[in-house]
């Protein structure tokens, strides 16, 4: 019979680099995003709470504060699950347009692989090529264990369920791993202690009828000035509950020691359009944040995927994965933090729900 930790946290990109230089989706944002009207590009026209978060600094002092909170967290979390003494972690993350691009957009896939090599500071991307806050070589590499033989075992469970989970043994596009994981790992390892603890990553596809057309951006991506057409949709809050409601029924039957771990922000500023995609749907997340402090999971399940979308909230996929996990083990949280922001791009929810 397994034993199961549930962690939920941020992989939030900012945190990587100084803070003074933290606020880049919203400067994109105010300086290229052509759906911002004009007026709402001046701070005057903000919510107030906005105006007062970015301050005199552009939200320098709020960056800091935001950065204390969560590296806090991140701690303590590494100390549970280093307590827990897990066989693996298993990750809920999302793929942004890293390793399963045009050629194929599954739903959900377990990596099942062996060694991981990361060079999260190199690449292409708005946080690539920076300083970082460990002031560590643009070149590093983070070097990961995974658990073939977990992975093989858990995708072999969820298709016995009737679970149709698509597998990879190698990557794809993207050599090592996309970011909503690695960052993951590296803030576990916020001081740098190490993290030996192997890893299944277990990839969603939040980000649904945005993944191609945004391509892992801010904005719409355009070819020849027309933006690309919408996709499909990315799976329900409803079905990323079964499928993690069957994850645990597929580990129950392994003597495994697993670390279940959903790693995202939830509502996303340059995902609302309703508020200009200039600051998260702030109510719609304390909605989920009431129902998941409450033990509701059920309401969850209720959400639409046009509620999500709407509400900026497509990672939260991720965290419904982890609730219907912990709804089958009749677990509730403990909140150790929840971050609201109007600058910082996304709210942000640190939970434990232990055994």
């Amino acid at each position: 019979m397994a034993e199961i930790l549930g962690v939920g946290l941020t992989h939030y990109p900012p945190l990587i680099i100084p803070d003074e230089e933290g606020r880049i989706p919203l400067r994109i944002t105010l300086a290229r995003d052509e759906r911002v009207p004009p007026e709402m590009k001046i701070p005057t026209n903000w919510p107030e709470a906005m105006r007062i978060e970015y301050g005199e600094d552009e939200g320098v002092t709020a960056a800091i504060a935001h950065r204390e909170r969560l590296v806090k967290s991140f701690l303590r979390l590494r100390d549970e699950i280093v307590a827990f003494n897990p066989d693996f972690v298993l990750i809920w993350g999302d793929d942004q347009y890293e390793n399963f691009k045009e050629d194929i957009i599954p739903p959900f896939c377990i990596l099942a692989y062996d060694e991981i090599v990361c060079q999260p500071f190199a690449g292409e991307g708005p946080f690539s090529g920076k300083s970082n806050v460990w002031k560590e070589p643009v070149d590093k590499e983070f070097k990961y264990r995974g658990h073939p033989e977990a992975a093989r075992f858990l995708t072999s469970g969820l298709i016995n369920q009737g679970i149709d989970m698509a597998y990879s043994y190698k990557s794809l596009h993207h050599a090592g791993l996309a970011h909503a994981f690695i960052n993951t790992l590296m803030y576990l390892d916020y001081d740098r202690k190490g993290f030996d603890i192997p890893v299944v990553p277990f990839t969603v596809n939040c980000y649904g009828s945005k993944i191609i057309s945004n391509r892992g951006g801010i904005l719409p991506h355009k070819v020849n000035g027309v933006p690309l057409p919408v996709d499909p949709p990315g799976p329900s809050p409803k079905r990323c509950m079964e499928v993690g409601a069957a994850t645990v029924k597929a580990l129950q039957e392994s003597p495994y020691r697993v670390a279940m771990v959903a790693s995202s922000s939830w509502s996303h500023a340059f995902l609302t359009e309703k508020n200009n995609f200039l600051w998260p749907d702030i109510e719609s997340d304390r909605a989920r944040f009431e129902e998941l402090s409450s033990g509701n999971y059920a309401a969850w399940a209720d959400v639409s995927t046009a509620m999500i979308e709407e509400a900026g909230q497509q990672e939260l996929l991720n965290w419904a994965c982890l609730l219907g996990a912990m709804r089958e083990l009749d677990r509730k949280p403990e909140i150790l933090d929840y971050l609201e922001t109007y600058v910082l791009n996304s709210n942000k929810c640190m939970a434990i729900f232990r055994p």
